[in-house]
C-alpha cells in the first residue's frame, strides 16, 4: 500500500476557496493533491492525474455535475474512491451517490477532521484490500494444481469455468487424488474468495451431534449448553462450505442436510429464529453415490441437489505423463520448508515411478518423494535409492499372469495395497475394513512383499 506521501488525491470543485482551503491542508499532511473546477476537467485529470482519492462536488457548471462525473468515471477506475460534497445535499441525493459507488457523502460547510478521518478510512481499506489480494494470490500459488496431461488441462478449464458462478458442485475421485484441492481452487478463484472456506468431514461428525456441529446452538438447548454457539454454516456464510465424505453422511444426517439446501435457512438448536445465510456448497466423496442409491444408502433426491455441476478428479495412474511434474513440485516444497537440497532424478528413476500404479494416488507419492529426500543421501536420485526408499518394480499383470492363481495373486495385492494406504497405513482398521483377521492380513503382506 502507498504512504501517504505517495497518495494521490483530486479535488473537483467549482468554489476556489474551498479548492485552497483543502489542497493546502491535504498538502500539509503530505498528500499529492491536484484541483479541476468543472466536471468535463474534472473526469480529464482523473484519467491524466491517477487519483487514489477523489473529494467531488455535485453542483458545479458546465455540461456535467457531480453524479454524472461520478457515474462516468467509476465503472472506468473502480479502485478509485469518491467522497461527495455538497451544500445543497439531501437524503435522497446522497442515497444516490451512494449507490452509485461514493465511499460517502459529506455536507457543506466542510469539517477537515471528518474529510481526515474519511481519507484514513479509505487508506486503511485499501491497505486490507492490498494484503487480501497477495494472501490469496499466495493462497492460489499454494493450491497449484499440478500437471499439463489432458486430464489435467481438462479439469483446470472447467474450474476456471465453473468457479465464477455461484453454482454447487460435486467433486469424485480415489482417495489421494486431490479432492479438497479441487474444491478450494473453486473457492479462490470465485468472487467468495475473500470469505471463509468452511470444511466439514460429513463422516467424523456423530449423527446426534450434526444439528449443533451444522446449525450451532442457543444457550440452555441442552445440558451443558451454558452459552451460544454458532455452527459451520454461519461460518461459512458468504464463502463456501466444503462437505468432505459426503457419501458417508448417516441418513438422518443427510435428510438434516437436505433441509437446509433446499431452504437455505435453519434454526439453531433450542431457537425460534430463523436463520439465512448465503452460501456455496461444495460435496466431495470417493464413493460411487450412484451405487451408494441404489443399495438405499444415500438419497436421491440430495444426490440431484448437490450434483449440479460434477467433477471428476482422475487418479494418478490415468494421468502419468504428470509424474515428473510432480515428483519437481514436492521437491520444491521440501527444499523451501524442510532446508534440504535440490535432488536429481535419474530418467531411469522417473521411469520407475512412472510404471507404478500408485494406489494412494497424489498423497501417496507425496509421501514417497519426501521419504526419498529423507533417505537419500547424496544430490542424485537413481532406481536403486528409490527401491531402498521402498518401491519396487511392477509388471502388468495382464501380460504377465498365465495362471488363474497368479492373476488372483496379483489381483490381491493391488488390492491390500490400495486399502492400506486409504486407511494410511493402520494395519489394524485395514483388516477390519476388508472383513479379515489381523494376523492373516500379516502374513499376507509379508508374502507379498508389501511395505508400510
Amino acid at each position: 500500500m502507498k504512504e501517504r506521501s505517495q497518495t494521490k488525491i483530486l479535488i473537483i470543485d467549482d468554489e476556489k476557496p474551498i479548492c485552497d482551503v483543502l489542497s493546502g491542508s491535504l498538502r500539509d499532511d503530505s498528500y499529492i493533491v491536484d484541483t479541476a473546477s468543472e466536471g468535463e476537467t474534472g473526469l480529464a485529470k482523473i484519467r491524466e492525474f491517477q487519483p487514489d482519492i477523489v473529494l467531488l462536488d455535485i453542483w458545479m457548471p458546465g455540461k456535467m455535475d457531480g453524479l454524472q462525473v461520478l457515474a462516468e468515471a467509476k465503472p472506468q477506475f473502480p479502485d478509485i474512491q469518491f467522497i461527495i460534497m455538497s451544500g445543497h445535499g439531501t437524503i435522497e441525493t446522497a442515497v444516490k451517490a451512494v449507490k452509485n459507488g461514493a465511499w460517502d457523502f459529506v455536507e457543506k460547510p466542510l469539517s477537515m477532521d471528518k474529510i481526515s478521518i474519511l481519507i484514513q478510512n479509505i487508506l486503511s481499506f485499501k491497505r486490507e484490500q492490498t494484503e487480501k489480494k497477495a494472501l490469496l494470490n499466495r493462497l492460489r500459488k499454494n493450491l497449484a494444481l499440478i500437471g499439463e496431461g489432458p486430464l489435467m488441462v481438462n479439469l483446470k478449464q472447467m474450474i476456471a469455468r465453473v468457479a465464477p458462478s455461484d453454482a454447487w458442485v460435486l467433486v469424485t475421485g480415489e482417495n489421494g487424488t486431490g479432492k479438497e484441492l479441487v474444491a478450494q481452487n473453486i473457492h479462490y478463484l470465485s468472487h467468495r474468495a475473500g470469505h471463509p472456506f468452511v470444511e466439514v468431514n460429513c463422516a467424523a461428525i456423530p449423527k446426534d451431534l450434526i444439528e449443533s456441529e451444522l446449525f450451532g446452538y442457543e444457550k440452555g438447548a441442552f445440558t451443558g449448553a451454558d452459552k451460544p454457539k454458532k455452527g459451520k454454516f454461519d461460518f461459512a456464510n458468504g464463502g463456501t462450505l466444503f462437505l468432505d465424505e459426503v457419501g458417508d453422511m448417516s441418513s438422518e444426517a443427510q435428510a438434516k442436510i437436505l433441509r437446509i439446501l433446499q431452504e437455505r435457512s435453519f434454526h439453531r438448536v433450542g431457537g425460534n429464529e430463523s436463520v439465512e445465510v448465503n452460501v456455496r456448497v461444495i460435496a466431495a466423496t470417493n464413493k460411487n453415490l450412484e451405487e451408494e442409491i441404489k443399495a438405499g444408502r444415500f438419497r436421491e433426491d440430495l444426490y440431484y441437489r448437490l450434483n449440479v455441476i460434477p467433477f471428476r478428479v482422475p487418479p494418478l495412474r490415468q494421468r502419468k505423463e504428470d509424474i515428473p511434474l510432480l515428483v519437481d513440485y514436492f521437491g520444491d516444497q521440501f527444499i523451501r520448508h524442510g532446508g534440504y537440497r535440490r535432488k536429481t532424478f535419474s530418467d531411469g528413476a522417473i521411469e520407475l515411478m512412472r510404471n507404478h500404479t500408485w494406489p494412494g494416488n497424489v498423497r501417496e507419492l507425496r509421501n514417497f518423494v519426501e521419504r526419498v529426500y529423507i533417505l537419500t543421501p547424496g544430490d542424485f536420485v537413481d532406481v536403486h535409492d528409490l527401491k531402498f526408499a521402498g518401491l519396487h518394480e511392477q509388471t502388468d499383470p495382464a501380460s504377465e499372469a498365465n495362471t488363474f492363481r497368479e492373476a488372483r495373486a496379483r489381483f490381491e495385492k493391488e488390492f491390500l495395497m490400495q486399502k492400506i494406504s486409504e486407511n494410511n497405513g493402520n494395519i489394524s482398521k485395514t483388516a477390519e475394513v476388508i472383513g479379515l483377521e489381523r494376523s492373516y492380513l500379516h502374513r499376507k503382506i509379508k508374502a507379498y512383499g508389501i511395505e508400510g
